[in-house]
């Protein structure tokens, strides 16, 4: 199978997800994510994932065979391209954040058969919104607010808990956070003073019920400008993951919604399909084998035979395949040979 590596970049940091090019929805061969620095570019922290998995392939005697990473805006994408390669060593493409995420919806079968959707991407800098049509996976409409997101959420519940005495630092105050999607009660410590308080999912619906209810006149907002009824609305981003989202979005919206079980990983799982589907060519993967490979470390003699094994296999086959076109009555179109690539007919899918 081909091991291919999807990377999601945003404010504040990036995720990697490596996995063979078919199983994007399967649990991942390997991943990590990286924080970015403050005053760091968006770029840092993609380079560092790359690298880090890069490594982690070569521990498994793998080869990366593409990447794909994702960017939300022009500017981030400025700042992956100073920051890594591309094209570098291993095939590397940059795909927009809402392409990824459409790819990666339409493979799993959570998207309508026609119509529009809207993307509602929560994460920690703000939320953005995405009208896109379902067919062709093409964004129609963009808008972004960073008046509600999960820093803001943070921020919130450390001075909810600062309120009543209770002293917590912000990633602290993210933890509390997330344990409240899962858990309907938990319990904030004063690690100096020892006080302790409850905190309920309630109390995280009250500080965040403003926002939600905000962002939903976003999304008709947009609704309005673009004159679209979409099919359903998607939660994706992590702040998602709290069920009250979904359920103030219901009651306040009058649309379905989709919820993902890993909302924050969607669009990295998106970068692993878009890798996979725009493989290497033959002759590169042939060069890769070593060129792809950290110094000191030793590729098997096995998987070099492989390579070259299918490298002939191909070759042999686009040799008969020119032979076949010369005996048939149809002339050539200004004399030039199709590419491997064109030759092995990689199926199109409806994205990009």
């Amino acid at each position: 199978m081909v091991l291919v590596l999807g990377v999601s970049a945003g404010s504040s940091g990036a995720r990697a997800i490596l996995a063979h090019s078919d199983q994007p929805h399967q649990h991942p061969i390997d991943q990590c994510v990286v924080a970015r620095r403050p005053g760091a570019s968006v770029g840092e922290p993609v380079a560092a994932v790359i690298d880090a998995m890069h490594s982690a392939a070569a521990e498994r005697g793998e080869l990366i065979t593409a990447i794909a990473v994702t960017y939300r805006c022009d500017m981030h994408a400025e700042s992956i391209k100073s920051s890594v390669p591309i094209p570098g060593a291993t095939p590397t493409r940059l795909v927009k954040e809402s392409t990824a995420q459409m790819r990666y919806l339409r493979f799993t079968g959570r998207l309508p058969k026609a119509g529009t959707v809207v993307l509602y991407d929560l994460g920690s800098s703000g939320l953005t919104l995405t009208l896109a049509d379902c067919v062709s996976g093409t964004p129609i409409r963009t808008r972004r607010s960073t008046v509600l997101g999960g820093d803001e959420y943070d921020a919130q519940i450390h001075h909810h808990l600062a309120h009543v005495g209770i002293a917590s630092d912000v990633a602290t105050c993210r933890q509390h956070k997330e344990a409240l999607s899962s858990d309907r009660i938990i319990t904030a410590a004063d690690p100096v003073t020892g006080n302790r308080m409850v905190l309920t999912r309630s109390d995280i619906a009250y500080l965040q019920s403003a926002g939600i209810h905000d962002s939903a006149s976003f999304v008709r907002h947009l609704l309005e400008e673009s004159g679209d009824t979409p099919e359903a609305v998607v939660l994706l981003g992590g702040c998602t993951r709290n069920p009250l989202v979904e359920e103030w979005l219901n009651s306040t919206l009058d649309l379905p919604t989709i919820s993902e079980a890993d909302p924050e990983v969607v669009s990295a799982r998106g970068a692993v399909a878009l890798a996979g589907d725009r493989p290497a060519r033959v002759i590169r993967v042939a060069r890769a084998i070593g060129a792809s490979a950290p110094p000191g470390t030793a590729v098997s003699r096995r998987k070099i035979f492989a390579a070259v094994a299918v490298t002939g296999v191909l070759a042999a086959t686009i040799a008969g395949l020119m032979l076949g076109n010369r005996s048939t009555d149809e002339p050539a179109h200004n004399d030039v040979s199709p590419s491997p690539m064109e030759v092995a007919g990689i199926p199109k899918t409806p994205f990009p």
